[in-house]
């Protein structure tokens, strides 16, 4: 058995030093790429409330039954915060504000539009909320510890510590929702039981860049096939589902994006086999 275990370690081990050689070249524009993601399906909902606004008006007074007044508020506030809070998540500029305000947009929009008991919808914004968890890990910088040491309070490594093993957990949520809708066939089955083994292997941080990178390339095959809201013309509402389908799960690819480039933190298995 120890034998067995050595020789999956040595493979495991050659697999991830060619992963990394062929990846090496990307590897400076991961983060980048990575933040434009998550705040994909930020941007494409603030663009999508400015091109239908008298739509979105109507809907907010006529189903929520929202004054006039209100529902101009309520929609206005959340494009501003979606495209700014963006656009200083991309530029890397005062990002905690940046992730509290795209954060109260998910919460806002969850109650504004009555998702809140949506079982799918709180699944995939849980997951949404993880990539936007994982913006905040990475903005914090690896400092000392202040003076003072011994009062309690937590350092900026603790935090960030914390706030990684957060997002990973957070990030598996989309693809649990997804494994269990629809229809089953074998096909299904064996994709899922993968899914679902790199799912455990990231909220544990075991070999979590490797699981991690098999999501990241599971999801954006997914989205390609399930989420092609492009070839959708006869229905205009089933268009606009797939579309914040597919901008969602972009967003949770970027999240597993910076997880890959981070690691999955100090409260990992694969750190903690470092420290031996």
């Amino acid at each position: 058995m120890s034998e067995f275990k050595e020789r999956l370690e040595e493979l495991s081990s050659k697999a991830e030093d060619i992963i990394d050689s062929i990846g090496q070249p990307l590897k400076p524009y991961i983060p980048v790429i990575g933040r434009f993601l998550i705040v994909a399906t930020f941007l494409e909902d603030a663009l999508r409330i400015s091109t239908q606004w008298e739509d979105q008006v109507l809907f907010m007074e006529q189903r929520r039954n929202f004054p006039s007044f209100l529902s101009h508020l309520f929609l206005g506030l959340n494009v501003i915060i979606m495209t700014a809070g963006s656009i200083m998540v991309i530029a890397k500029r005062y990002q905690n504000y940046a992730v509290y305000g795209l954060l109260s947009t998910v919460v806002a929009q969850a109650l504004g539009y009555g998702l809140v008991f949506n079982f799918q919808f709180f699944l995939r914004n849980l997951s949404v909320i993880g990539g936007l968890v994982m913006v905040l890990s990475d903005s914090m910088q690896q400092k000392k510890r202040q003076m003072f040491a011994a009062l309690p309070q937590l350092s900026e490594t603790d935090k960030r510590t914390y706030l990684q093993l957060a997002g990973r957990i957070l990030l598996i949520f989309l693809f649990i929702g997804s494994a269990f809708h629809g229809e089953w066939s074998f096909t299904r089955v064996i994709v899922s039981l993968l899914g679902l083994v790199a799912c455990i292997m990231v909220a544990v941080g075991f070999k979590a860049r490797w699981s991690a990178m098999f999501l990241v390339l599971f999801l954006s095959v997914f989205n390609i096939l399930i989420n092609n809201f492009w070839s959708v013309s006869h229905s205009y509402f089933k268009r606009d589902f797939l579309k914040y389908d597919f901008f969602q799960t972009l967003s949770i690819v970027g999240g597993f994006l910076l997880l890959v480039n981070m690691g999955p933190g100090g409260y990992s298995i694969d750190e903690k086999k470092k420290a031996f």
